[in-house]
């Protein structure tokens, strides 16, 4: 029969599944044989662990100080590591580590662990067994907490585990004779550990311990465990005998742990010991003294762990002050430490931005820090700080000078300096001889050269110190007051330039700027340290210091580096040896020239200097002001610079022209105008004041500038006679400034020498900061079209107007006396005061008297509770200093010198100092040249210097009046005559009827003349 299709294909199909089926049912089959016996492996070794764990705690269940032979115990323990879980038998690993140490104190082969090394058959397998007990305890010890007791004390174990077995001197059976032949077999199976250990990364760990323990505010690792931790990392550097690799590592993962070295000086302080035995603080050096190797740590470290490894470096070397450094302070020291630090310059950056960090140490830096790091920091700033300590700076910077100073050893105070030589004497023999004289002096004190060997050596330490004030920006004055006050290092320095030849060696200076304009060879370093550090000597310098002790700088020192720095700068300037474009950006002729802007400012306010002595001789003023014409770029930047070396009538008549020139610019001369624009307001008699305020105070600028012309309105509100050329406005400003700067109106108040200043309660007159403002204009104005008022302004209110406060060198204190002299005194005996200063219960809080209500100021916040203590008590003194001056008026003060600077450039005012813008306000207070009078004045009319009345005039002036009188009498000629000037004053007598204004006539009552009829008279019948 034959099959139809469809039957067939049905038994295919059929065919198939059975197939399918048997298949799937083999695969079941396997999978529960292959689970079955999965299931089987897992139970046995389940047994097999349990029997193996059974095993271990029957043998370690009792005390570990009964010891067992150690071949079987060997035994248990290598069975119990190949089922160990490492959280599972931590207790275990706990208990195997206490037998392993207790069982090293037996002196019998038998129960010793180290005993199954000496078995042949076991030795082998026991090395690696040991190892890698031994990692397993590093393993253990990377988890541990340091501030969990529990933790503390497994830490101890697993550590004292690890001293134990990379180390014989624990192994009492090697102390017996018989075993004396093992110990160097022994000593270098422990060598050979150790470095199995180091290569698993043995440092990484007890780095991370280190600073899990050391990098927080709160210490953790006690006197025990870092010492342990310090042992194990010594090992390995002393068996190998300090190699560079080994060294380099050390530096790496060790001694860059912040503030280590603090720590072990507080807590283990016989590690300390470790390592000067050891030399490690000499191979560190020299190791660091190859750029390559050097380039390799810091690349490794980066920038705030290296700035750790300095600091732990800087104080081994602080412990080994008379040994190693002694040694190797110059030039390997020197040299390594300098490098650090330039290196940490590259993460310094300028200015704050998204990828900038803040660093206590380094200011704005590009890499962040981490939290242990951020809580070490107070440590590592204590190890910084020995940068500048007395024995680090004796031992490098110290006595390089002496030895350039004083390489014979008579002592440097034996060394007296050259005095400036006295004017030459006519006799020809006996100046020949002060002529040998002075050359052999010279030759004695300028016997050091730049470019000599010792000349070099100051220079790189002065380097190094250069580096640390750009680098610990954050420091910089703990660097200036440590290099100030350390065993007169600074008066040294200054010996040492002053030995250089004549004027510090001014030519050698010179000749070496002409090759390097931007002052960044090792020899300018060494100005430029002692410029830094004497500028921040001087500004915390008082009075008392610098004028009556004159220790240990004189005053003749203060001329000849003024001297010095004067025409160094004047000549970089003029010739053109500083670059024009980047002299804001050269560090060292700012640093020089901030020093001379702070000794001429010193000068200015209380005088040590000759007369003359900051002109400079060889400028010849016609040829210099021709130049600037020009617009030659040198001459503007030295008057820029340096105003004061050119004299000050020059800069008054150059003062002038600028004003001059803004005039006609704006269109405020005749000669630029046919009819220049002006101003006229009607003022009263009685109102000057708030008349004069309520039209010019809103009158803009240009206006202001411009011609104001006043008409007065008497008492009986008519109008007074004419408007006489700029007469009744010179009255009526100088009588509003007369009356707003009168104390009586509580704008302004007076020192106990008669001079002004704004008053700390002008805020009870309505709208004082605007009237403050007004004033200002009003001054402004004066100045401005070269009207002397009589205002004897505060020095101190003065440098404001100035600017001068602005600037971060200035000294409150420098300028209290002329505000306040008791509070000066007082605050000077605080500062000088040998005693404890919180004897006198001061805190930083000052207490007013306003109205009868006693209202305290805080100096800082929650300063009532803050005392004064010797630590402190620097600050407090500036701090009082500038509440008194600054923080009381800042609103009054803030306004005046907006109205005066509305009028007046602050450019313009940078040509003067402090008493020279009180002159140009005031005028010069000397006495009337009668004859320069006489020799300048212009007769019209008629009039000749031989007229009877003229000689009358003359003789009354010299004969009759005082010396008070002339000055009022010279007045009279500035309010109503038309004055020129030429040297002092020059005024013209006209043959004719003229107005005079109502001052002019209550100074002429005064003198003695009456007006009848329109005719001045006299006694002597003076002027018709």
């Amino acid at each position: 029969m034959y099959q139809t299709e469809s039957s067939k294909g049905t038994f295919l199909e059929q065919t198939k599944a059975a197939r399918e089926e048997r298949a799937f049912e083999k695969k079941k089959e396997a999978a529960v044989i292959k689970i079955q016996a999965h299931l089987r492996g897992w139970i046995a070794r389940k047994k097999f662990c349990k029997l193996i764990l059974d095993e271990f705690d029957s043998e370690f269940k009792d005390e570990t100080t009964r010891l067992k032979p150690a071949i079987k115990i060997y035994k248990v323990v290598c069975r119990f590591l190949l089922v160990w879980n490492k959280e599972r038998d931590a207790e275990r690993f706990d208990n195997l580590c206490r037998y392993l140490v207790t069982s090293l104190l037996s002196d019998n082969a038998k129960y010793s662990y180290v005993g199954v090394a000496l078995n042949k058959d076991y030795s082998l397998s026991w090395i690696k067994h040991i190892k890698d007990i031994l990692w397993k305890c590093c393993d253990y010890l990377q988890d541990l907490k340091l501030d969990v007791p529990t933790d503390t004390r497994l830490i101890l174990i697993h550590l004292h585990t690890l001293v134990a077995f990379t180390s014989t001197s624990t192994w009492v059976i090697l102390k017996a004779n018989n075993m004396q032949v093992l110990k160097n077999g022994m000593n270098r199976l422990c060598a050979n550990i150790m470095g199995h250990l180091f290569m698993r990364g043995f440092y990484l760990t007890l780095k991370a311990l280190l600073i899990r323990g050391l990098a927080r505010t709160k210490i953790c690792l006690k006197h025990a465990s870092l010492s342990a931790i310090m042992t194990l990392a010594t090992r390995p550097l002393i068996s190998a005998g300090l190699t560079e690799k080994l060294v380099s590592m050390f530096l790496i993962h060790i001694f860059s742990v912040p503030a280590l070295m603090l720590h072990l000086e507080n807590i283990a302080p016989e590690c300390i010991t470790i390592l000067e035995t050891n030399d490690v603080l000499k191979h560190s050096l020299e190791l660091l003294s190859v750029q390559q190797d050097m380039r390799i740590v810091f690349n490794t470290l980066e920038g705030n762990y290296a700035l750790c490894l300095l600091g732990n470096l800087l104080h081994l070397s602080y412990c080994q002050r008379d040994t190693v450094l002694k040694e190797l302070c110059f030039p390997t020291f020197n040299f390594v430490i300098t490098k650090l630090m330039d290196s940490c310059q590259h993460y310094v950056v300028t200015k704050q931005s998204n990828l900038t960090h803040w660093h206590p140490v380094l200011g704005w830096f590009s890499q962040g820090m981490d939290s242990g790091l951020q809580e070490s920091i107070p440590y590592v700033k204590q190890q910084l700080f020995l940068l500048w300590s007395q024995p680090i700076v004796s031992n490098l910077l110290g006595s390089a000078l002496i030895e350039a100073l004083d390489p014979e050893g008579i002592g440097i105070e034996n060394i007296p300096l050259a005095l400036p030589p006295p004017p030459p004497t006519t006799n020809i023999i006996k100046r020949a001889l002060e002529a040998r004289t002075n050359r052999q002096n010279a030759s004695k004190q300028h016997r050091n050269k730049l470019g000599s060997p010792e000349c070099t050596k100051i220079a790189l330490i002065c380097t190094l110190y250069q580096t640390a004030l750009h680098t610990l920006t954050q420091l910089r004055l703990d660097i200036f007051t440590g290099l100030c006050y350390q065993d007169n290092i600074l008066y040294q320095l200054w010996r040492f330039l002053y030995s250089l030849g004549p004027n510090c060696g001014l030519k050698s200076f010179l000749d070496l700027l002409a090759v390097n304009t931007k002052g960044t060879t090792p020899e300018f370093s060494i100005l430029t340290l002692f410029a830094d550090c004497m500028t921040h000597y001087i500004t915390i310098l008082d009075d008392i210091e610098m004028y009556e002790q004159q220790k240990p700088f004189n005053l003749t020192d203060y001329v000849a580096m003024s001297s010095f720095l004067n025409y160094f700068l004047y000549k970089g300037i003029l010739t053109g040896l500083f670059d024009v474009k980047t002299i804001t950006s050269n560090s060292f002729f700012q640093s020089l020239h901030t020093l001379l802007m702070v000794l001429y400012r010193r000068d200015s306010r209380r005088s040590y200097t000759p007369p003359g002595h900051w002109l400079i001789k060889e400028i010849r003023i016609n040829s210099f002001m021709n130049v600037l014409d020009k617009g030659k770029k040198s001459t503007q930047l030295l008057l820029q610079k340096m105003p004061h070396v050119i004299p000050h009538d020059e800069r008054v008549q150059l003062f002038r022209k600028y004003v001059a020139n803004e005039k006609t610019v704006l269109g405020l001369t005749e000669s630029a105008c046919a009819s220049p624009q002006s101003t006229v307001i009607t003022v009263h008699r009685s109102c000057i004041v708030e008349d004069g305020y309520r039209q010019l105070a809103l009158l803009p600028p240009h206006a202001l500038k411009g011609v104001i012309r006043v008409r007065f309105i008497n008492e009986q509100d008519l109008d007074e006679a004419g408007i006489d050329q700029d007469g009744v406005f010179k009255e009526f400003l100088e009588e509003t400034i007369k009356r707003v700067f009168d104390p009586s109106l509580n704008l302004f108040r007076v020192t106990s020498e008669e001079r002004l200043y704004p008053s700390p309660t002008s805020y009870m007159q309505d709208n004082h900061l605007f009237l403050f403002e007004f004033v200002g204009r009003m001054l402004g104005k004066a100045v401005y079209e070269g009207i002397v008022v009589d205002v004897p302004f505060a020095l101190f209110f003065l440098s404001q107007v100035l600017g001068q406060t602005q600037q971060a060198l200035y000294s409150c204190m420098d300028e209290l006396p002329s505000l306040d002299k008791d509070l000066y005194r007082s605050l000077t005996y605080i500062k000088h005061h040998d005693g404890d200063i919180a004897e006198l219960d001061l805190t930083f809080s000052v207490d007013e008297d306003v109205m009868g209500r006693v209202v305290t100021h805080e100096l800082v916040p929650g300063g009532k509770a803050v005392p004064v203590t010797n630590q402190n008590k620097i600050n407090y003194i500036h701090l009082m200093a500038h509440f008194r001056m600054h923080t009381q008026i800042k609103d009054q003060t803030a306004a005046f010198i907006r109205g005066f600077r509305s009028i007046i450039n602050i450019d313009w005012l940078a040509l003067f100092s402090t008493p020279e813008l009180q002159r140009l306000i005031s005028g010069d207070n000397v006495p009337l040249d009668l004859v320069d009078l006489r020799r300048h004045t212009q007769y019209y009319g008629g009039f000749h210097d031989s007229h009877k009345v003229v000689l009358w005039l003359w003789d009354i002036l010299l004969k009759d009046f005082s010396e008070e009188e002339r000055k009022l009498f010279l007045k009279i000629c500035r309010l109503n005559l038309k004055v020129k000037k030429k040297k002092l004053k020059r005024f013209i007598i006209k043959k004719k009827h003229f107005i005079l204004t109502k001052e002019s006539v209550e100074i002429l009552k005064s003198l003695g003349f009456e007006i009848v009829g329109g005719i001045l008279k006299s006694t002597n019948t003076l002027l018709k």
